[in-house]
């Protein structure tokens, strides 16, 4: 269904209401709603008896399926908060699961149409999202700046889809490289595929970890994705020089990309975009690796090993290369990547320690914005913990206060540290507050639409 069809539809929305019980006086609950959208995504809306006036629209993260229910809210205990600061909370399921763009962004945009005939117009309406809603909510930004005040960015692919299948690409290359590991790393034909391919080269990597040769190579792996080497809440964070513990933490979440990332939801998302939609044609590993977050982690742990690293990266650089379908790259690019313009200010957020959406994707991120000339219009801010989207409600709550804040001033205040963390700490003084000075290393493939070399 065409998108202006979609958003026609939703006066059609109120015969598929089901709506909680009215709030009594007695209970003074909010007023919770149930519905379907027209394209089969479901949403749901929550209101406080007391509103405020500002409606926040979430986009929920990758959802694999098949279960795909709406959500409105990053967690519960954040969901808490918020209503009883008297927030409304809105948001869809969108139609279909996976990589689901291109019907998350009309779904999503639905969903505020149907709360608007529901409960009126609001003063105020925020696009937020986590992860993959990170991208969601920065394609939101871009396309229907008309219909938001403004954005926040949880965790998110604000890298964008093409420089994500990229980057996803090179850490498994060297793996299969480097390890001679016989798989196929795109053109997946089935999840079954996917699966028993994430499954032999994990077994590779199981094997590789018991020898130094092969610890060093799978730090080289990881460095290629910029994984840090403080990666879970359940890990201890490692010495400046423990290179050792920093290679075992990072193999965790080399084998977490695979099991996640680098086959399953690539084949999801191969079918999507109609064949392969990343390359590594032209790259030069070892420029790479001078980049990298962690390359002194990689050096250190070659030298140990007795390895030649100038050997194996002149290995990589010779490997055989793949090549993209440019049908899907455009398909990407189209749907899923950014031209950088904003037109509506936007915070984001990241952890420093995040394997799976690693934190550079905000120098990617910049990269866009600086490019289109909307820096003025973007803040990031970061927090000192390990994991993906491992934010409290606090800091979530201090980050949404602080994008309330630019608006309503029209310049950004108190996006330092010690300002977020004191904001954090009076929305919720229960949960940690933890935002630091951080400046991300350059993410490592880039690519946007603010920067037309990078088109292939």
């Amino acid at each position: 269904m065409k998108h202006g069809t979609r958003i026609a539809c939703t006066a059609a929305l109120l015969l598929t209401l089901t709506t909680a019980p009215a709030a009594t006086a007695a209970d003074a609950g909010p007023t919770h709603v149930d519905g379907q959208l027209p394209s089969g995504a479901t949403y749901m809306m929550d209101v406080p008896t007391t509103w405020n006036g500002t409606v926040l629209l979430f986009s929920h993260g990758y959802n694999a399926g098949p279960a795909n229910p709406a959500q409105d809210a990053p967690d519960a205990a954040t969901k808490t908060l918020l209503l009883q600061q008297g927030y409304a909370l809105i948001g869809s399921s969108y139609a279909t699961t996976g990589w689901a763009v291109t019907d998350a962004v009309p779904d999503q945009m639905a969903t505020l149409e149907a709360f608007t005939t529901r409960f009126g117009q609001a003063t105020r309406t925020l696009a937020w999202g986590r992860s993959y809603g990170g991208l969601v909510t920065t394609a939101i930004a871009e396309r229907h700046p008309d219909r938001i005040d403004g954005s926040l960015s949880i965790c998110g692919l604000v890298h964008g889809g093409v420089a994500n299948w990229n980057n996803t690409l090179d850490p498994v290359f060297a793996l299969k490289t480097l390890l001679g590991s016989d798989v196929p790393l795109v053109n997946l034909p089935t999840q079954q595929a996917a699966t028993d391919a994430a499954n032999t080269l994990t077994a590779s990597v199981d094997s590789a970890q018991s020898t130094p040769e092969g610890r060093a190579r799978i730090a080289l792996a990881a460095a290629l994705h910029n994984i840090p080497v403080w990666n879970a809440p359940t890990q201890t964070r490692p010495a400046a020089s423990d290179w050792d513990a920093q290679q075992a933490n990072q193999y965790d979440a080399v084998k977490g990309l695979l099991k996640i990332a680098a086959f399953n939801r690539r084949q999801e998302a191969e079918v999507r975009a109609g064949g392969n939609m990343s390359w590594n044609t032209g790259v030069d590993y070892a420029r790479l690796l001078a980049q990298s977050s962690v390359r002194k982690e990689v050096t250190a742990l070659y030298k140990k090993a007795g390895l030649s690293l100038t050997k194996d990266l002149a290995a990589l650089n010779r490997a055989p290369r793949i090549t993209a379908d440019p049908a899907a790259v455009t398909w990407m690019s189209t749907t899923s990547s950014f031209t950088g313009k904003l037109a509506k200010p936007q915070l984001s957020i990241h952890t420093i320690g995040d394997p799976l959406v690693p934190v550079q994707t905000e120098s990617a991120l910049r990269r866009a914005v600086t490019a289109a000339g909307s820096a003025p219009l973007l803040r990031q801010a970061y927090v000192d913990n390990a994991g993906h989207c491992t934010f409290s409600p606090a800091e979530q709550l201090a980050a949404l206060h602080t994008l309330e804040d630019r608006l309503t001033t029209g310049s950004w205040q108190g996006t330092d540290p010690a300002s977020l963390n004191a904001r954090a700490t009076a929305a919720d003084p229960t949960t940690p507050t933890r935002y630091v000075s951080y400046r991300p290393t350059p993410y490592l493939r880039p690519y946007d639409l603010a920067h037309p070399a990078d088109r292939r």
